[in-house]
């Protein structure tokens, strides 16, 4: 791959139209176009290079005409073009403005240490003057412009020479042949020990700050090249986020499902049986009697019966599959939302499926409604439906479940325009109901607000009122969640639970009856 290490120019020479500098230093970390980078000792190979500006490969602006590779670094002098863009650069050199050096290397060898690049074998593939240097300790030290009649020896061999004494040599000029195409943001590195890796490029670096941007702009605007290349570095949203990067945070928007479980919590609960996909319950289903009976009369006798109720037991499953590196490679949250969100999809399935036993089972009101029911209405329905349970079952109704449509008109129902149970002095309140609470209190019933129900607007069976020990929801002790990897190499997800709903005396419930 490719890999540009930023550097600061430590010398500009405007007499004799050369630019030194340190283009790399060893051992020292650098944030290059793949992230925090060092390069080993003599781990670059030196070839001829030309000297680019902010690594665009249609602007080079000279080439080197000498190198210095020190136990610290490599230096290297170039020769800059006599034209306008090589003008430019030796006066933005000198004032400090474009001082920075970065180098772009074709890595053949490297390891990861903790997520730093350590580079060990690369090849010198070009030097780019650039703005914002990386590496702080690199500076211009010398710019010099040469006249006409003076010239730079160039090391054509590109060996070992002083830095601080450079030579005359040819002029660079302008060319207006066809430059390479600017190379992919990223191709995947081929894993072969014969080849190198492929390359690596990025855009201009940036000064993420809206004021230069705001500058850059300007410029830009009266014909500076450099601030348009700046702004349509910024504007380069394919492979640069430019100055206004999208952040994801760990946060998760979830407005389709919880694990409140209201029909569920409205009765009894049991722990389902350890074997079998069915079991039974005796059930009275004729008593003895008593009777009174005249003087040495003979006693009532009635046999008292009982029958089996067999109860199904239900498995309730879901799964999830997906692929090897996306766990490998996703966030930590991804599966802790996976595991919630399953998690929350068994809730609502046996909660569901409970709402439908219940009103499968319940009685229905003889008394009819043609819409939703007022204070009045509301507190025959309570009436009739507590004689109804006790009378089949002897025991109390003591809780009421609403779809969230009668949850809504029991909070508007009031008394000369005084809520009936939001009222602000509970002792004198019919109950509580509450905007921000599923739970509350409906005329001495404790009520339990559902969504888990296919009857969500006004119609049969959306008010239910129960005695909890006629319904029992009959449920494995934990579910099970379970993971393996298939042959495709991808990982399947599965979770699972048992539960069983016994309808013990269906004339517990009382359900609502609409017209």
């Amino acid at each position: 791959m490719k890999v540009n290490m930023p550097m600061a120019v430590t010398a500009a020479d405007t007499i004799k139209r050369t630019i030194t500098g340190t283009i790399v230093t060893w051992n020292e970390q650098g944030n290059t176009s793949v992230g925090p980078t060092v390069f080993a000792a003599d781990s670059i190979e030196i070839k001829p290079v030309k000297l680019l500006l902010e690594h665009d490969r249609t602007r080079p602006i000279g080439k080197m005409v000498s190198h210095n590779v020190t136990s610290s670094g490599i230096e290297a002098t170039f020769k800059i073009a006599n034209t306008m863009a090589g003008e430019d650069a030796l006066v933005e050199a000198t004032e400090g403005l474009r001082d920075g050096f970065s180098v772009g290397a074709q890595i053949n060898e490297w390891t990861n240490v903790k997520g730093v690049m350590q580079i060990t074998s690369a090849i010198l593939d070009e030097v780019s003057l650039v703005t914002d240097p990386a590496i702080d300790s690199a500076r211009v030290a010398e710019v010099v412009a040469a006249s006409e009649n003076e010239e730079v020896k160039e090391d054509s061999d590109l060996a070992t020479a002083d830095s601080d004494k450079p030579t005359e040599g040819d002029q660079v000029s302008d060319t207006t042949a066809p430059a390479p195409a600017v190379e992919e943001a990223v191709e995947a590195a081929k894993v072969e020990a014969t080849s190198p890796r492929p390359a690596f490029y990025t855009r201009p670096r940036l000064d993420p700050s809206p004021v230069k941007y705001l500058e850059a702009t300007i410029k830009a605007t009266l014909g500076d090249e450099s601030a348009r290349q700046y702004v349509a570095a910024a504007a380069d949203t394919t492979d640069n986020a430019g100055l206004v990067p999208t952040r994801q945070l760990s946060e998760v928007i979830n407005g389709l499902a919880n694990t409140t479980r209201s029909n569920i919590d409205a009765i009894s609960t049991g722990v389902l049986p350890d074997a079998g996909m069915s079991f039974e319950i005796p059930k009275i289903t004729v008593l003895p009697t008593v009777a009174e009976v005249a003087e040495a009369g003979t006693p009532s006798e009635t046999d008292q019966n009982a029958a089996f109720v067999t109860v199904t037991v239900k498995k309730y499953s879901g799964a999830q599959k997906f692929s090897v590196e996306l766990l490998d490679r996703s966030s930590p949250l991804f599966l802790t939302e996976l595991l919630n969100n399953m998690s929350a999809q068994y809730a609502k399935v046996t909660d569901t499926a409970v709402n439908a036993a219940l009103i499968a089972g319940a009685t229905a009101d003889a008394t009819t409604l043609a819409t939703y029911p007022t204070a009045a209405e509301l507190l025959g329905f309570v009436s009739r439906g507590a004689a109804s349970v006790y009378s089949n079952t002897q025991r109390f109704a003591r809780n009421i479940i609403a779809n969230t449509s009668q949850w809504a008109n029991l909070m508007t129902l009031n008394d000369s325009g005084r809520p009936i149970y939001m009222a602000s002095q509970p002792q004198n309140a019919g109950g509580v109901v509450s905007p921000t609470s599923i739970r509350g209190v409906v005329a001495g019933l404790d009520l339990y607000v559902t969504a888990n129900t296919a009857a969500t607007t006004d119609t049969d069976g959306s008010m239910l009122i129960v005695d909890p020990a006629a319904y029992t929801f009959y449920e494995s002790p934990t579910f099970q969640l379970r993971a393996d990897v298939i042959g495709s190499g991808e990982v399947y997800v599965s979770l699972y639970g048992y539960g069983a709903i016994a309808t013990k005396i269906g004339a517990g419930a009382f359900k609502i009856n609409k017209t």
